[in-house]
Order: structure tokens, then sequence, then C-alpha cells
């Protein structure tokens, strides 16, 4: 088949077949197939991950045809909602909608499958809340042999936990079952602001329900945005048309995309563009519901790096990398995104254990990223960072294994089920050992 590539454009490779499923049955013929034929599997989604996760050089999955609700049982706080494992986020959001559901939180991209997102990690912000993955109460996969296995915290617990966020080290997910809560709107208010007094007053800031905040390097500014949940029926009041466009098209994607050309062409104009950017964006508020709050639409193409930290060692770390910008000669044109998320139990989770703040930094898709990403994550990994499966690191199974309690855990059971490595690829060899 034709080269497949990543949406970043870091990753790309050739595998000898290309298969779209559309039933579990259909998938697991199709690994079970493939094993037998000597072939590797992965299953890939939006491509959205930075990392080598879905490359092969044997089989490809496209969970494209498995879209769509199977099933939903009425709890007293929601419903756990069973789906197809292709479903894009933003397809199953408006599904729930419609159901009266919602998801209790997203990421700030809503364009990657169920399957992708969860195996990888992904997260929203929000101090009380946790990441995709430790929604999850229930899965359907399919094992190198063709084996289809239910799994849930009752019926194969360890099987269960590498599923729902193992970074398709163990299988193929077919469905999943998310603890999902009656639907409510988002109020959002948007404010630019200095970095030194969001920083004094953060303990303030994350008794909102979902807070987060990017940093522009070279600057002191910073542009916050503080989510309160409302019921579902509170009356809408959303960006108008035009406020809209010029803010969230015009400047977020069309005059953003045109600095970062512009600073990767003359760098020493980056610092104020970057004043610039922190100014451009007037103070707003407005309400929606919760996924149409949560995500933004991201048209400028980068390449990004997400570190896991303890909340108390923010401070420091955006102290760091500052004055580590300040030595070098390198000028960064993307905000600094700054995230929040509360501790779960999922054993790879980058929040397992502790409450969590997660710093991201990106360069623009034409720009050189290794010595900045490099330094950031020295200076992450001083404080216990953990990186985030998707993004892009350096860490090996070795450095890995010491960032979590469960990870030998979590590569036994992938010596159990995969003995063959039918599901392996470069970057599994790297972050989980050969």
């Amino acid at each position: 088949m034709a080269t497949w590539q990543n949406w970043a454009r870091t990753e790309r490779s050739n595998p000898q077949r290309f298969d779209t499923p559309e039933s579990t049955d259909e998938l697991a013929a199709v690994v079970a197939r493939s094993a037998e034929q000597g072939r590797h599997v992965k299953a890939v989604g939006a491509g959205h991950s930075f990392t080598g996760a879905a490359v092969t050089d044997g089989t490809l999955l496209s969970l494209d045809r498995m879209t769509g609700i199977e099933t939903v049982l009425p709890t007293a706080t929601g419903a756990l909602v069973s789906v197809r494992a292709g479903t894009r986020l933003h397809d199953l959001s408006e599904q729930l909608w419609a159901l009266g559901l919602a998801l209790p939180n997203l990421g700030d991209v809503d364009v990657q499958s169920v399957a992708g997102a969860i195996s990888t990690g992904t997260h929203g912000t929000g101090a009380g809340f946790t990441g995709l993955a430790a929604q999850v109460r229930a899965v359907t996969t399919v094992l190198a042999d063709g084996s289809v296995v239910e799994c849930s915290p009752a019926h194969q617990p360890e099987l269960f936990e590498v599923s729902r966020l193992g970074i398709g080290a163990v299988g193929v997910l077919s469905s999943v079952t998310f603890d999902c809560v009656a639907a409510f709107r988002l109020r959002a208010h948007e404010a630019p602001g200095s970095l030194h007094e969001t920083l004094d007053s953060l303990d303030d800031r994350l008794r909102a329900d979902h807070f987060e905040f990017y940093w522009f390097p070279h600057t002191d500014g910073v542009l916050t945005k503080s989510n309160t949940r409302l019921p579902g029926t509170t009356p809408v009041d959303p960006v108008g048309r035009i406020r809209g466009f010029v803010d969230d098209e015009v400047l977020s994607n069309g005059v953003f995309n045109a600095f970062q050309h512009l600073g990767t062409r003359v760098p020493t104009l980056i610092p104020g563009l970057n004043s610039v950017s922190s100014r451009a964006l007037s103070e707003r508020t407005y309400t929606d519901r919760s996924h149409r709050v949560f995500a933004s639409n991201r048209r400028v193409r980068f390449k990004e790096m997400e570190y896991a930290i303890p909340v108390d060692a923010l401070p420091a770390v955006l102290d760091e990398i500052a004055a580590w910008l300040r030595r070098s000669a390198l000028k960064i044109g993307f905000p600094v995104e700054v995230r929040f998320a509360a501790a779960d139990d999922v054993w790879l989770s980058t929040a397992h254990g502790r409450d969590t703040a997660y710093v991201a930094v990106h360069q623009f898709h034409r720009g050189e990223h290794r010595e900045y990403f490099s330094a950031v994550e020295a200076i992450a990994r001083a404080v216990g960072g953990r990186p985030h499966w998707g993004k892009l690191h350096g860490l090996t199974a070795a450095e890995l294994s010491e960032a979590y309690p469960r990870f030998d855990d979590a590569v036994a059971v992938r010596d159990r089920v995969d003995p063959q490595r039918v599901f392996d690829n470069a970057y599994l060899q790297r972050v989980l050992g050969a």
C-alpha cells in the first residue's frame, strides 16, 4: 500500500497490508491471519500520536468502519455506554448529547478515535477530574491469536489495565465502555494575564472545575481559561459568529500560522510576535455544550512533547524553562500549555498515584525541536516527570520503569498474552522493552 504517515508528519511507514474490518469477528480474523503469516499488527485511528505507536511493517488496521454506540446501561449518575473502538471522540460526544449524556472530561483535541485516545493516555484538565482511560469500565480486545476477550476490573483485571492504557501492546480494542455522566454545559472564561500572577494565585484557580493556561515564552504573558460546569438545561450563550471567526479562525489559526512561518524565517522576531499573541485575544465569557467548550480547532501543524509532573513542582519547572530559554539562542514561537488532572490508579497513566500538572511544549512543524525538547525533558525528569505516551520524548523502558510503580506488572501482562510480539514495533521496544 502507499506510505502511511501521522498527522504531525513525524512518523511514516509502508505496511504490507491495510485492512478495515467492520466487525469484531472480522477484526479477529485479520489479526489471527496476520499472526499466522508472521506479520506484525498495529491499529491506527486518526494518526494523532506524535510517536511511532501505530507504525508497522506488517498489517495496519484502521478501525474507521467500527464506529457508533452499542449499548447504554443507565446508572444513578449517568450511564455505562459501550462504544465501538474506532468512533471518533467528536462523533461520540454528539451521540452522547442526543442521549442526555457526556464524557466527564475531554482533551482540547477531539479528532482521535476512542481506541487511540485511551491507549496513549489522552487527558483533559481539571484538578478534580481524571483522564479518559480512568473513565473506562470495560473493554473488548482481540489478542494475538485472534481470541476475543471481554475484560474489566472484575474479569481479567490485569489484562483490562494494560488494554485501557497500554499503547496497543497487548491487543486491538474492539469496544470500550465508558462511565458517562448526565449532559452538562460549561461556562468558559478566557482572559490574558501574567504568568507570575497566575502562579501566585494557582491554589485559588485550581478550585475551578477545569483550569488551564498558555504561557508565551520570552514574555510574562499568559492566556487563562476557566470552565465551570453547569446543568445541561442551562441556556447556551456561545461565542458570536463574528467574534468566533475573528478569535478562533483569524487570530488562533490564521494569524498564528502566519506568525509561525515568519518566526521560522526570522527567529529574532519571535519574542515580539509572542508579546503580540499574548495580548491579541481579549477577555471573553461564553456558555455551550461541554464538548464544544473542551475542544478547539487546531489547524496549525506542530510537534509536541508533554510531561506530567507533581503540581507543587510546576512553578520551579516553568522558572527553569524560562531560565534555559534566556541562556539559549533558540526562540520559541509556540505557547507552553499547562493543564491539571486528579490522581488515578491506571497502571500506565501519567497521573498514576499523584495529582498532576501537565507541561506541554510545542514547535512549529517546520522548526527544529530536539534541543528545546531535550532541555525541557531534563528539567521535567529532575522532578519525577512522566512523558505522555503519544507525544515525543526520549525515554527508554529502563527509565520509564522507575517512573511507574506498576510498569513491571504491565510488561508481565504483555509477556503473557503476546510472547511472539505480534503487536510489536520499534516504539514499543524502546518504551516497554524487547
